[in-house]
């Protein structure tokens, strides 16, 4: 690889996915120096967990996840068990902001910390002890993971604005909307927002507790509901991890087939949240066109997959089913369909003088932010940064089958509301045509091989998602089982870049600028 990393030694983790090289820092000076450096390449924070690996090597573990242009660093970092005191590892946040939420999960769930400020809680809302650690192996108590402790009121330190004029709205976590809970503390003077803080955990669930012990089967099961909207993403990223630890590579067309289903999800996605960002600038036109054209979409789903969503039909070793030619025929006929009425939609969209005086300048962030705060996929994008895990950059091969369909990557450099829905819409026209491909190209053969997990090995799966980058990292235990499974929403790097996009807007547009990113509350709630 490009990237020297002495004296850490990288080992190519093994299949057909994403390149992922593996290594172990020997202490955190180690892990330190070699942050410094991927941030001075130009890196990014890609992931950040940690497990209790006590029972199999006596220490807790700390995983971090570096992605370069040639791909992506999987590095461990071994903590010493001592007693009931929280190992330490270095801060990482004054390098990569990204990194200070997922330290202070990682802390609430296995109960390592860093070296640095900021330890309040992030996913413990008084629902257990500041002293037990539900991802520990010896974490249990009378009734079991989410019973038995008192839930008791929490306070969170929110940081204070200030000044004269200045005063605080706070709204949620409870909305007016069908939504997910969140908390947004705004600092204003007037409506011109001075400061945006965020809290969320209020969907924790227990996923990653419910991982452990679990076989293959089930866990893909579970994955693929982390975050309904990326059900696929999850459940390919999840796949490619058992597959990379269980050394084995799944058929050329079950790769097809999953890249179908991805990029039908991605279509999907794009086609609702255009019509919801034309709702909250008070277009709700545009809101009923294109849910009518997501139910079009998601009814054909449903007729071709047998899901609307198409849960459980990506699964470790291939696909749990196949499609005959006349349902390729119906995806390549509705690909036409979509696309002349999208073309339709976005010539009004372009305009229509009200939307656009909404759309341009409103929420705006820029390349040098995104690159700062380990930004991923359309996010990263809306603000020029050629960012696209399918598609060829140099140094970096995609994933097959991306490497041979040629993905032909949409930016925008303007950062803004108006720049992310321009990024929506050429990417639904670049996914309807390599649908097409994939529908006219798929290779024939088999669509799953058996996997037989090996004890104590792990693998890191990358998919991109319609909203950006999908980890999954996954470890067996020695009988085979899953000893600790982390899946990673880009929506932990994305909510940060939030906060700074409504700063000098006002209160008002904030609901526009927050549906532009539709960012997950549950992927980052595990």
């Amino acid at each position: 690889m490009i990237f020297h990393a002495e004296p850490i030694e990288f080992a190519r983790q093994p299949g057909s996915g994403a390149p992922v090289w593996s290594g172990r820092a020997a202490d955190g000076e180690d892990l330190l120096r070699f942050a410094i450096s991927v941030h001075r390449h130009q890196g990014r924070l890609a992931a950040l967990w940690g497990s209790d690996d006590r029972p199999s090597h006596g220490v807790y573990r700390l995983h971090c996840v570096f992605a370069l242009d040639e791909g992506w660093l999987q590095l461990g970092l071994d903590l010493a068990a001592s007693g009931d005191q929280c190992p330490v590892y270095p801060d990482l946040s004054g390098i990569f902001p990204a990194a200070n939420r997922m330290q202070r999960a990682t802390r609430d769930l296995v109960g390592i910390t860093t070296d640095g400020s900021d330890h309040r809680p992030w996913l413990r809302h008084g629902a257990w002890p500041a002293d037990w650690y539900p991802l520990r192996h010896d974490a249990v108590h009378q009734a079991g993971m989410g019973a038995g402790f008192e839930n008791l009121p929490s306070d969170y330190d929110f940081v204070q604005v200030g000044g004269e004029g200045a005063h605080e709205i706070p709204v949620g976590p409870i909305h007016a909307g069908i939504i997910e809970p969140g908390h947004f503390r705004f600092s204003v003077i007037g409506e011109r927002v001075l400061r945006l803080e965020q809290r969320l955990g209020y969907l924790h669930k227990g996923v990653e507790k419910l991982f452990v012990g679990a076989d293959v089967p089930q866990g893909a099961r579970l994955v693929g509901r982390v975050s309904g909207d990326s059900t696929c993403a999850y459940a390919w990223a999840y796949a490619e991890a058992v597959e990379a630890a269980c050394r084995i590579e799944a058929p050329p067309r079950a790769l097809m087939l999953r890249a179908l289903m991805l990029e039908r999800e991605r279509v999907a996605n794009h086609l609702g949240d255009l019509g919801a960002i034309g709702n909250d600038a008070a277009f709700a036109f545009g809101l009923t066109q294109f849910m009518r054209l997501k139910e079009a979409w998601l009814r054909l789903n449903h007729q071709v997959f047998g899901h609307r969503f198409m849960m459980d039909r990506i699964m470790p070793g291939g696909v749990a089913m196949d499609i005959e030619a006349a349902a390729l025929a119906a995806i390549v006929e509705q690909c036409g369909v979509i696309g002349s009425e999208v073309k339709r939609l976005r010539t009004l969209y372009d305009a229509h003088a009200g939307l656009q005086d909404r759309f341009a300048t409103t929420g705006a962030i820029d390349a040098t932010l995104a690159q700062e705060l380990s930004l991923t996929g359309l996010a990263a994008r809306c603000t020029g940064i050629l960012l696209d895990g399918r598609a060829h950059r140099q140094g970096y091969t995609p994933p097959a089958p991306y490497a041979k369909l040629g993905v032909r990557p949409v930016t925008d450099e303007r950062g803004d509301v108006a720049a992310r829905v321009a990024v929506r819409f050429d990417e639904i026209f670049e996914s309807l045509r390599l649908l097409r491909e994939m529908a006219v190209g798929m290779p024939s053969g088999d669509t799953r091989f058996e996997i037989a997990p090996i004890g104590g090995a792990s693998g890191l799966g990358v998919i991109e998602g319609w909203r950006g980058e999908v980890l999954v990292g996954v470890q067996f235990g020695e009988d085979g089982k899953l000893a600790r499974v982390h899946p990673h929403d880009p929506s932990w790097q994305i909510w940060p870049a939030l906060e700074h996009a409504v700063m000098k807007d006002i209160v008002p547009d904030f609901p526009l600028i927050n549906k532009s990113f539709n960012l997950s509350y549950s992927g980052a709630d595990l």
